[in-house]
Order: C-alpha cells, then structure tokens, then sequence
C-alpha cells in the first residue's frame, strides 16, 4: 500500500503497468475507492502506466476536516504527480473525478497531456440537493443513501442480471466515511467552473451516457 503524506493529508494510490508507459490519471466517483476501475485495469495496463487513488475522505486515503473544494482535490493529483516526478499525465475522471479533471485541465494545462471527462458537469444541481444529502448521511449514515444512488448509476436490467458487479459497488459505498462523503459533497455543492471551461486547451474526450 502506498500513502503519501502531502501535509494537508494522507493519500493512498496505486501505480501499475510498464514503467515506461505514459501516465494515465484515473479519478474515483463521489462515493467509490480506486478498486471502482478494475474492470478496465487489464486493457489500461496493456497502453498505459496507470496511476490510481482514493480521493480524499474516500477509501484508505485520509479524512481531512471538511469541508472540501475542487481546486484541493486537484491540488491532492498535483501533489501525487510531483512526488511521483511525473512532468505530464493523461487524466480520466468519472463524475466527481471528471470535476477533479475539469479543474486541473484550467489550472495545471501544463500537468495534463490528454482528458477524459466521463459522465460529469461543471456544476451540477442546487445547493439544497447537496445539503439535504449532507444531512441524510450524517442522520442516518451511508445506507441511507445507497439504494438511490445505485439506482442513478446502473439500468435495472443491469442491477438485476449483474449482481456481483453492483454488490462490489455497494460494498464501497458502505465502507466510505460519512465524513468525508459530507465534505466531498460540500466540495461539488459548491463548484461552478463554467465560466472556466474555454481555458481547458488538452485535447478533452466527454462521454455522457443515461
């Protein structure tokens, strides 16, 4: 297991394939550790040295006071490229990791070689959305949450013929710190990078899907 301790908190990644493969980034959903990728792990490897990690208050990296911000969840990927002394990166994001993304494609243009954003937005929803879901998982924890999400995420067709996938899904979800789940809510609550997105000149692939 590998941590790095930035100063403003402990994060735990992981780094695969050949070393001399260009870097690819791949950020977490709100919600999910690093393990949410490995279904793709075995085709990312064969292209790519792939650079994983739980976003902050996810998984086993820390849970830092919140509340939380884009601009120091990006902060958190500069930090793992400096320590890895790695120049420049590819960067895929899925949901919250897509916002991660979008900040670092306007703020670090020079970190990011290639984007994905992945089913994501530069601002999404109202501050009540976000704050009533703070408060549901506070009052009455993770689970209070799962059924709904897992529902957003997966078809019903694909929550009922594919259980095992969605079952590790579950189990991460579960095991996420109520915590650090309500900070990194605040930090998408309180995210608006429209007026930014012309700054973002990487070449930038969006996939939407529903």
């Amino acid at each position: 297991m590998a941590i790095l301790d930035t100063g403003h908190g402990k994060l735990h990644y992981q780094l695969d394939g050949p070393e001399a493969a260009p870097v690819l980034v791949m950020s977490n959903s709100l919600g999910t550790t690093l393990d949410m990728w490995l279904p793709q792990m075995p085709a990312l490897t064969e292209h790519f040295r792939v650079l994983r990690y739980d976003t902050r208050g996810h998984g086993q990296s820390e849970v830092t006071p919140g509340p939380y911000s884009i601009a120091k969840l990006g902060g958190d990927v500069i930090s793992l490229l400096d320590h890895l002394k790695v120049e420049r990166a590819h960067f895929c994001g899925l949901s919250m990791g897509g916002m991660t993304g979008i900040w670092l494609g306007v703020h670090a243009a020079q970190r990011i070689d290639r984007l994905a954003l992945c089913n994501t937005s530069a601002a999404i929803g109202v501050p009540e959305m976000w704050n009533s879901r703070i408060a549901q998982v506070r009052q009455s924890g993770m689970d209070s949450v799962i059924d709904a999400v897992l529902d957003r995420w997966f078809t019903a067709d694909f929550l009922a013929h594919a259980q095992a996938q969605v079952e590790r899904v579950r189990a991460m979800l579960t095991s996420t710190s109520v915590e650090g789940y309500a900070a990194n809510c605040a930090a998408v609550r309180d995210m608006d990078q429209r007026a930014d997105l012309h700054k973002i000149t990487a070449p930038t692939l969006v996939i939407g899907g529903k």
